[in-house]
């Protein structure tokens, strides 16, 4: 004997205990089969909306995903400003000022100690003395020119930044912080040539200016013959400026529009959600940051790009509600995240529309909403998956029922229907009606004359050596023999109308009736395989629903009528074709006529006119003339549909009989098997 060895562990989160299989998930998508026949809108509904296992453990859709995502960016959201952008490049240019004001004053303290202390080493006032003192008047005067020149900085970001970039700093620290805040806007305008290009504007000598200068000339000219239809040297500007782009550069024109084009729309999106005049103001602040020729070209790529690749689509503003500040560079990461956001809702909605789970990129998933986000995506592809490898549905973008799955679906609903019925009035739904003709039963009786001779050769030997006694040769005597029973099994041929007018889907009928109808589908072809089979559909007008349609009907929201008078006359002439056995017309309704044909048109009248009552009251008699049954299933009980049923009945000779939707398949499915044997002999 093996045994078995369990190892446990301590729940985590992350273990995956859903648990479905192909025939669970389809059993779950079929009640809204019923309700609209749309195979994609239920796999759509389920993407949607999760669903829950046999434990009951929910799994979430994709609406539950792009919830937390909208939360997610309404939370960071309610948190920024971005004006404050703009408050925290002024805070750093007044702490440059600030830094180069105390260095000022700290300087000329410096330098008055060190004159002071060479007068008193040198009282005759000596060469080194005078030249000390000389030297604390110049940088008192530099000092005072310096200071000038800071009170009269203009109250523009803009401003001031053009005026320190031609101003000489006194204190080092100051001029370090402002080299530091230029290359940290020259960044941020670099950025929409990507990153490497942006780390390489950082502490850019005048000659390395230039070459990108002439790095951007030619890329200009390179988007210039796109637009022109000429064909641009990429592989030539590749081999010249190559290296400008890092360790992974793009490979094709394509490729490098697409990279700069996501990095305008973030800058885009910043400015787009900030006040008009902070976005002034910053814009300003940017192109003072630049050499006016590095400016230029930029300024140019950035109109070439808006003509061959519109970044409207990309770009959005956000309304920042919230009071936390952020600085320049925390506001386009900022960007890069919500327009991230953006994208893998877009892809979400996608997948939900097209079918194709595959095209969400499930690492961006997991880094922006967690691991358990990736689970419910993976969970989502393994259904889709079972239902494909089950056969159910087909392998497409937008997959519809197979033949397999038409069936289970109609197994299902003959499983719905017969839950309901009464073990004390049907049983097992078989009758044992024996004759002299039809299928052989595993019983038998004596022959008599005029008995098929369906000879039982073991019992009607036993019965001759019981007679006789064991001997050879056997005598046979007519007494002796044994045949079997029959049961003789009629082929009936039958038309199921089912009624689609607006009111059976607004009434709640149409769910009940329709599952009927697939479950008579599916009980005559596993039980009755020789028995025929049309379903028929009605509203304005009739036509006959296939086998494969079956799951996809609907009713009629769009139009109004009850055209019986077309649906019998369709009927008769599908049951014209059947010769032989019993020939029934089931009509499943929820009012009287109120249209009939005229030619090859539908007339309409509410209330019902007299003659669309005729005519439809002509066709039932042409029906009861070719030996045609009609059974009505009312699911109303108003007096004008009593009324027209009972004249009906009284042609025909069939039967009528009331039923709300919830017991509509226990009077039918009854009706249809306890009617189709007929008992012949004895």
């Amino acid at each position: 004997m093996l045994n078995k060895a369990y190892r446990y562990s301590q729940w985590d989160g992350t273990q995956d205990l859903f648990d479905m299989d192909a025939d669970e998930v389809l059993d779950q998508l079929s009640n809204e089969l019923f309700q609209h026949g749309d195979m994609w809108r239920a796999l759509r509904d389920m993407m949607r909306q999760g669903m829950q296992d046999r434990s009951g453990q929910q799994m979430p859709g994709m609406q539950r995903l792009m919830e937390q995502l909208r939360d997610q960016r309404r939370q960071q959201l309610q948190q920024y400003n971005m004006d404050s952008v703009m408050d925290d490049l002024k805070e750093k240019l007044k702490e440059i000022i600030d830094t180069e004001r105390a260095g000022i004053d700290k300087r000329l303290e410096q330098a008055r100690e060190q004159a002071d202390a060479w007068q008193n080493m040198d009282a005759d006032g000596g060469a080194e003395s005078e030249q000390y003192e000389s030297l604390y008047k110049m940088l008192q005067q530099r000092a005072q020119s310096n200071t000038e020149k800071l009170d009269a900085l203009p109250d523009s970001p803009s401003g001031q930044i053009q005026e320190l970039m031609e101003y000489d700093f006194i204190d080092p620290d100051a001029q370090q912080m402002f080299q530091e805040l230029l290359d940290m806007l020259r960044q941020q305008m670099a950025q929409n040539m990507g990153q490497q290009m942006a780390q390489s504007l950082q502490n850019m000598s005048p000659e390395q200016q230039q070459a990108m200068q002439e790095m951007l000339r030619d890329l200009n000219q390179m988007l210039r013959d796109q637009m022109a239809g000429r064909q641009p040297d990429f592989d030539g500007f590749m081999d010249k400026y190559g290296s400008m782009f890092g360790d992974n550069p793009p490979k094709s024109l394509e490729e490098l529009m697409e990279m700069m084009s996501q990095q305008m729309s973030q800058m885009q999106s910043m400015m787009d959600s900030m006040s008009p005049e902070a976005r002034q103001e910053l814009e300003d602040a940017l192109n003072s940051a630049l050499d006016p020729g590095l400016q230029q070209e930029l300024s140019q790529l950035g109109q070439l790009m808006g003509q061959m690749m519109p970044i409207d689509d990309m770009r959005r503003e956000y309304p920042f509600l919230g009071d936390d500040s952020l600085t320049l560079d925390q506001a386009m990461q900022l960007m890069g995240q919500l327009q991230g956001m953006d994208q893998l809702e877009q892809a979400i909605q996608d997948a939900l529309r097209t079918g194709d789970l595959d095209q969400v990129d499930l690492d961006q998933l997991a880094q922006t909403l967690g691991e358990d986000a990736r689970r419910t995506w993976e969970q989502l592809q393994q259904l889709m998956k079972a239902l494909k490898e089950a056969g159910y549905i087909t392998d497409e973008n937008q997959p519809d029922l197979t033949a397999r799955g038409i069936r289970k679906i109609a197994q299902k609903a003959l499983k719905e229907v017969f839950t309901q019925l009464k073990k004390d009035r049907v049983g097992t739904h078989e009758l044992d009606t024996r004759g002299s003709g039809g299928d052989a039963i595993f019983d038998t009786k004596p022959y008599e004359f005029g008995d098929p001779f369906n000879l039982d050769l073991h019992t009607t030997v036993k019965n001759s050596i019981v007679r006789t006694g064991p001997q050879v040769p056997l005598q046979l005597t007519p007494d002796d023999f044994e045949i079997f029973r029959n049961e003789h099994m009629t082929r009936t041929s039958t038309v199921v109308l089912l009624d689609q007018s607006r009111s059976m889907g607004m009434f709640g009928a149409w769910v009940a009736a329709k599952k009927v109808a697939m479950a008579l589908f599916a009980l005559i072809h596993t039980q009755y395989p020789r028995d025929v089979l049309h379903i028929v559909g009605f509203s304005d007008y009739a036509r006959e629903i296939t086998e494969e349609d079956l799951p996809k009907l609907t009713w009629n929201s769009w139009t109004s009528g009850t055209n019986l008078h077309h649906a019998l006359l369709l009927s008769r002439r599908l049951l014209s074709r059947e010769k032989g056995g019993t020939r029934q017309i089931i009509v499943i309704t929820d009012g009287e006529p109120t249209a009939h044909l005229e030619g090859d048109q539908s007339y309409f009248s509410y209330p019902p006119s007299p003659r669309t009552i005729t005519e439809t009251m002509k066709e039932a008699k042409r029906c009861t003339q070719e030996g045609i049954v009609i059974n009505t299933f009312m699911l109303e009980n108003n007096y004008q549909l009593m009324n027209f049923v009972d004249q009906i009945t009284r042609i025909n000779r069939g039967r009528a009989f009331y039923s709300s939707p919830d017991h509509l398949g226990e009077y039918v499915l009854v009706d249809y098997v306890t009617n189709r044997k007929k008992a012949l002999g004895t």
